[in-house]
Parts: structure tokens; sequence; C-alpha cells
């Protein structure tokens, strides 16, 4: 059985909610959404209240040095910090990277890195979650940038002088594939898969040309 716990107005509490929730260890629920006040995109997170769930916007994207279209989910780190992307804006006009740090009964964000996107390109950024590696690096794919304009895959690493982009590879839009849209994720050696959502040899009228691919990229 179903139970609708929110939904939204498309007003500031936003709209369109494309990726999926997260929990903390306080039963809290968590995610991102399209639209807001700005038009945007907001962070909002539902809290269960006497059997109801209310909701608070704990960011209203403004579509300028915070980025914009937050399609991406959230994630935690150990200390109680969320990190998300958002698919386009930013200073590099390519999406960004981003973290809410709980402060003070509210929510602090920074903007961690912004990506240099196409000009014209539709949401060049990130649009799947970011994923960690055990020693507190992140990684993800983006949609449309990197050195060809059809995504890559990426690693930021947490410097002292703020986290610095390595591209792990910049998708061609040959056999390699196109577009990633995906997460990634980690196997037991540290190897990393995802999926490209166009490219490849498996070429289709249905497809509208390659049909994409499942990838690794290993150490």
């Amino acid at each position: 059985m179903e139970n609708v716990l929110y939904t939204f107005s498309g007003g500031s509490d936003g709209s369109h909610p494309w990726a999926g929730v997260v929990f903390d260890s306080a039963g809290n629920l968590y995610g991102t959404t399209s639209g807001g006040a700005a038009g945007y995109g907001t962070v909002y997170e539902l809290s269960p209240n006497g059997g109801t769930w209310t909701l608070q916007t704990l960011h209203t994207f403004e579509g300028a040095t915070d980025g914009a279209s937050p399609y991406a989910g959230l994630i935690f780190d150990a200390a109680g910090n969320m990190y998300g992307a958002t698919a386009s804006m930013g200073t590099g006009s390519g999406g960004t990277v981003f973290k809410l740090s709980p402060s003070g009964g509210g929510w602090t964000f920074n903007t961690l890195y912004s990506f240099s996107g196409p000009a014209g390109g539709l949401d060049p950024g990130p649009i799947g979650n970011l994923v960690f590696d055990q020693q507190g690096n992140l990684y993800g794919t983006t949609h449309l940038d990197g050195a060809f304009n059809f995504g890559s895959a990426f690693k930021l690493t947490n410097t002292a002088n703020g986290w610095t982009y390595t591209s792990l590879h910049d998708f061609t839009a040959g056999t390699d594939g196109a577009d990633p849209r995906s997460n990634l994720t980690f196997d037991s050696s540290g190897n990393m898969y995802g999926t490209a959502s166009a490219g490849g040899t498996g070429n289709s009228q249905s497809c509208d040309g390659a049909c994409g691919v499942v990838f690794e990229i290993t150490p």
C-alpha cells in the first residue's frame, strides 16, 4: 500500500523531484527538487511529526555561484554533512558540487567546486549522485562537459586549498560512450562502474544513434 508523505505545490517548496531521498540517523528524509522560489531548485528536509511529515526548505538555488538544477540526490559523510550536485550554472556555467553542514539548528551551504560547461550546453554537469571512497574523495559523472563535451568521470580531492578536480575519463561519443547520467559504484578492488546514456557500437533507429554502454574504470 502506498502512502503519500508530501505533495509538492510547485511554489517555494519546489517541484519535480528527480532523485530519491536519503535518511539521517534521526529518521528525517532529505532530497532535491527543481523549481522553488527562484526557479532553480531546492534542497529539502521532511521530518516525521505525529503521523504526518513536515517539509523544510534548507536551500533555494539562485542560479548563481551555487548552481541550478539539482537533479542528483544527496549523500552524507560520517560527520553528518550532506553533499550534492547541480547540473548547470555556477561560476563555470557547468554545474556545481555543494555541501550543506549542520550549524546552530540550521544548515550552512557552501559551493565546493564549479564545473566548466560548454557554451549553450543543456545541463552539462552532474545528474547522478556523488559517491565517496574510503579516503573521503568524491566521485561522479558529468553529462556534457569534459575535453570533448560528451561528459566525464571525475574525482574531487579535498586539499588545503580546496577541492581539486581530476578527470578519470573524458567520453568521446565513440565506443566508450557519451552523456553519462549515472552515479558511480566501487567494487572491493577499487574499480569503478557506471553507465553512459549514448555512444557505443549498438546503433539503432530506436536509440536515435548508438544506444549507450556500461563501463569500468580501473585505478
